[in-house]
């Protein structure tokens, strides 16, 4: 591997900043001690530093030269409304909270290499680089599109952002992309159908939704199928049905939810109408009327081709041919960053963060993936990480172009 020589001298400071952040966990648009944190040691590093963009959001910015072409660097700060199971010394202090996502890993990549890049000399660059640290990411909550509306690129413009995201893919440190769409959209819905309540014994004096929403389960299921063509990958899946509290009533109304995901808007425009109108069907059929909820949290992660080979390049310099994919297929899970790259130019990776053998003593019994109360982010890949990002700079913005 091709890693920056001065983060191998440093690899323990940034390992203990990274456990740091995983023991002190905070929720979205709740991270004042992690904000804080990377403010105070941009700040050290005498990186420019503007707050309160998004609430506890914070960009740094570094210029060099004088050059007028300029990045974007993007991290994600956040944690999960989970109960850790690890039990070594960084575990979460916090009950409720923990870093089972990595984005603990995530701002130390980006931290190392502002560090890196602020250390060195004036013509390591030409240009300016903005460090985006970024709120709220999980739990739909659209961190980076309230960034985004809170004039994020106006006041800090980018001509291209990329971004990491630790993912099982493999052997530690390998890249994993494509010049497409990498990460699904993720939508929400919630159908309540109401009818009149009445005593179970007694169906034929009511309007029973429950009945309703039985029906209206099975005939979501067939929406993709035969909305979608089968070229296209989609998902609509029934999590929630919701009816009486007591087993002897038939209530007044009942619900069915679930999430949609896509790798288009297109799609989610015709699953999104088809459901509406399979909704209000069922519902008159059954003599209910119908309440229809669908929120689409997140649009799908589309690379932008230039950037993706861009990128893969700088990654095969980093860490050789072999460990990058470059065709990586699409994923169903979402990331908020979508909507940066709606905004601006760019690219979206994952970065193999191991089986789980990098693991202390003290860990949990479950798999070391995401959103798993016994993962931890290896600190391996923290160099790994933070060449990729120092590379990109300097290859986007070389000193003398």
């Amino acid at each position: 591997m091709n890693l920056v020589d001065a983060f191998a001298a440093h690899a323990t400071h940034f390992i203990d900043i990274r456990r740091d952040i995983h023991a002190h966990p905070e929720l979205g648009f709740e991270e004042h001690r992690t904000s804080e944190k990377v403010a105070s040691l941009l700040a050290e590093w005498g990186i420019e530093v503007h707050r309160g963009i998004a609430g506890t959001g914070l960009v740094g910015v570094l210029r060099k030269g004088t050059g007028t072409r300029t990045i974007g660097l993007r991290a994600d700060m956040d944690a999960l409304p989970l109960n850790e199971a690890n039990d070594f010394a960084h575990k979460s202090t916090h009950a409720g909270r923990m870093h089972a996502c990595g984005h603990d890993g995530h701002t130390t990549m980006l931290l190392a290499a502002a560090w890196h890049l602020s250390q060195q000399g004036p013509t390591d660059f030409d240009g300016t680089v903005h460090f985006i640290f970024q709120p709220a990411e999980e739990m739909g909550k659209a961190g980076a599109k309230k960034m985004i509306d809170e004039g994020l690129f106006e006041r800090f413009p980018c001509d291209a952002v990329f971004a990491l995201h630790n993912f099982p893919v493999g052997d530690v440190g390998r890249f994993a992309l494509n010049e497409g769409a990498l990460m699904a959209s993720s939508n929400t819905y919630k159908v309540t159908l109401r009818g009149r309540g009445t005593h179970a014994s007694m169906p034929h004096t009511g309007i029973d939704p429950v009945a309703a929403v039985v029906t209206l389960a099975q005939q979501l299921q067939t929406i993709v199928p035969r909305t979608i063509p089968s070229t296209e990958r989609a998902l609509l899946a029934v999590t929630q049905l919701q009816g009486s509290d007591a087993p002897n009533v038939i209530p007044d109304e009942a619900s069915v939810g679930g999430t949609v995901r896509t790798f288009s808007v297109e799609a989610i425009d015709k699953i999104e109408a088809r459901l509406r109108e399979v909704a209000q069907g069922v519902a008159m059929a059954h003599g209910c009327t119908a309440d229809i909820f669908f929120k689409r949290s997140s649009p799908p992660v589309v690379n932008h081709a230039a950037e993706a080979r861009f990128a893969a390049g700088v990654m095969r310099e980093v860490v050789g041919e072999d460990m990058v994919t470059d065709d990586f297929p699409a994923v169903m899970g979402a990331e908020d960053f979508a909507h940066m790259l709606l905004a601006r130019p760019g690219c979206y990776a994952f970065l193999g963060n191991g089986d789980g053998d990098h693991r202390l003593d003290g860990h949990g019994p479950g798999p070391c993936i995401i959103h798993n109360t016994s993962f931890d982010f290896n600190d391996e890949i923290i160099p790994i990480g933070a060449s990729y990002f120092v590379k990109l700079v300097q290859r986007w913005l070389p000193s003398g172009a």
